[in-house]
């Protein structure tokens, strides 16, 4: 019998359950500008009648595995995909939960990119894997990964390959190439790949909006064994909805997942699953909004940056509305992001979050008023002397 699970606290969740919701100048966030229900509403061709169709909205309990119709829409974002190949999950923290609880046992090791999101690797240490990271190195021109490494990582008893592209803090993308080398190497040895693809639409901002999603392919295109977890929360700006999805050819994989949501959430908001729909159905739209957004911070961040190169190292991102910057000052991190919230009001994130030691901060370019919190940011440098 499994031991019962114990699992560390969500560091940065308890990091922005401190502040996310009393700083006025957010400049840390993942997400892309949020929609109002109006605005997403707004985008029907019947803007009226879509509204009233909403409010009759049924407050009963939905399907375990989603909507037939919203898993259709989902399917469709994916090449050779159909319902049977989709599962609704409560936000992309179910997916990943989920999937990590129910494909690993005790004893398995698991290979999880560094630093990143806790939960893609704190699940599996809770279930009593083995851990082995790998690890992003600093370069001069940004952040990089080594697929030497990742291979001298592999062990007879590796399960599972977990990635995160576009990643969070790093703001990286694994290219065409790599995605195709990373499942080859999985295909080789029967190993599970799973992939929070949950900022997808977002690669490449400077690029083309033009069939954005498809900028680079879904681990469950390209490998039976891949899991992509999506979800609205990100390059959809959706997070209230609380959507998100899981896709796999690999259907005893889903069943199994299916069957241990009945210990979760059961099944997503109806209300929620109804919207769900409407903003997939209008995605290209809201993707190129947001990628729009996102396109003009960037070019706020590159001027920031330049004029105050010797105080931070700038890895701007090559995807994803995040990037992860250093600044060289003495000190924690956390003490430098918590005084910068008390004083002035602007919150980042310090790296310490995701167990980094040196003074990385995670930034991110996502919301409208980007501009007005980073001038605030700038001008407190001046106050406090640091530039």
């Amino acid at each position: 019998m499994r031991e019962r699970m114990r699992i560390p606290d969500f560091e940065l969740e308890v990091f922005f359950g401190k502040h996310e919701f009393s700083a006025p100048h957010l400049l840390a966030q993942s997400d892309c500008e949020a929609l109002s229900i109006a605005e997403l509403l707004a985008l029907e061709p019947d803007p009226a009648g879509a509204r009233e169709a909403f409010l009759q909205t049924r407050l009963s309990y939905a399907e375990n595995d989603g909507k037939p119709e919203l898993r259709q829409a989902i399917a469709r974002l994916y090449r050779n995909a159909d319902n049977d190949r989709v599962l609704v999950q409560t936000g992309a923290q179910e997916g990943i939960f989920s999937c990590l609880n129910v494909l690993l046992e005790k004893g398995d090791h698991v290979i999880c990119m560094f630093p990143a999101y806790q939960s893609l690797y704190e699940v599996a240490r809770a279930v009593g894997c083995e851990l082995s990271f790998w690890r992003f190195r600093q370069t001069g021109q940004g952040w990089a990964l080594d697929f030497d490494a990742l291979e001298s990582l592999l062990r007879p008893h590796t399960r599972a390959i977990v990635v995160n592209t576009p990643h969070n803090p790093t703001g990286y993308a694994l290219s065409d190439a790599e995605l195709r080398a990373l499942c080859a190497l999985a295909a080789g040895r029967g190993i599970h790949v799973i992939a929070d693809e949950v900022y997808k639409g977002l690669e490449d901002p400077d690029g083309s909006d033009e069939n954005a999603w498809h900028a680079r392919p879904a681990i469950c295109e390209l490998y039976e064994r891949g899991v992509s977890i999506g979800v609205l929360s990100k390059a959809y700006g959706l997070p209230g909805l609380r959507i998100g999805w899981a896709v796999s050819r690999d259907r005893d994989l889903l069943t199994a997942m299916s069957r241990f949501k009945n210990y979760l959430s059961i099944c997503c908001a109806a209300p929620s699953e109804e919207l769900a729909l409407v903003a997939l159905c209008h995605a290209p739209a809201i993707l190129a909004r947001n990628r729009g957004i996102l396109r003009a911070n960037l070019a706020l961040a590159d001027a920031f940056f330049a004029r105050h190169a010797g105080l931070f190292t700038h890895n701007r991102p090559l995807a994803g509305p995040i990037g992860f910057h250093k600044i060289h000052i003495d000190g924690p991190m956390e003490g430098f992001c918590e005084r910068l919230a008390r004083e002035a009001g602007v919150l980042l994130l310090p790296g310490s979050v995701y167990g980094m030691d040196e003074p990385y901060f995670r930034m991110g370019y996502g919301r409208r008023n980007f501009g007005e919190n980073l001038a605030r940011f700038e001008s407190w440098l001046a106050e406090a002397k640091l530039d």
